[in-house]
């Protein structure tokens, strides 16, 4: 009655207190196993097909319909949970695959981080000052570390 208005934990739980009652009734364990196919409990309903077909091994109903509709499901459960561990499997084959391995020591890459070592150091050592006189000149001068050659300060205002 509790399968057939889909409460399917209340269905379980009243077949499990019918199999702990009477563990040697067919009938219990066979309702148990539909119980446990509503919850989508495929292995435990196949077992407890299987406990009632040895209780009574000559019920056709249990053979023909529950075990082997259990069966099927549990066939196609393993399908898919292989199909998704493949795709899985490629997913994560593809994306190591995507990722270069780069040898960070080798020569190429040393003289490239030795060349941009060598553009900042001279960047470095030039500044560029923009200098704006009192009558509204704009004057841009390249300003290296020992040699200033900025003109005299009273006439200018520098700007960054």
């Amino acid at each position: 009655v509790l399968m057939s208005l889909h409460e399917m934990f209340p269905a379980v739980h009243a077949a499990e207190m019918a199999v702990q009652r009477n563990p040697r009734s067919w009938d219990a364990w066979q309702t148990l196993g539909r119980a446990q196919l509503g919850l989508g409990e495929i292995a435990l309903a196949i077992r407890s097909f299987q406990v009632s077909l040895h209780i009574f091994p000559m019920n056709p109903e249990v053979w023909k319909e529950d075990l082997s509709w259990a069966r099927k499901l549990h066939e196609q459960q393993k399908a898919t949970k292989t199909e998704a561990v493949q795709a899985l499997a490629k997913v994560k084959e593809l994306s190591q695959e995507s990722i270069p391995d780069y040898d960070f020591e080798s020569d190429e890459i040393v003289a490239v981080c030795a060349a941009i070592a060598e553009k900042e150091k001279a960047l470095s050592a030039a500044k560029t000052v923009v200098i704006v006189s009192a009558s509204g000149t704009v004057q841009t001068v390249t300003v290296k570390e020992n040699c200033p050659a900025t003109p005299d300060e009273t006439l200018f205002i520098r700007a960054r």
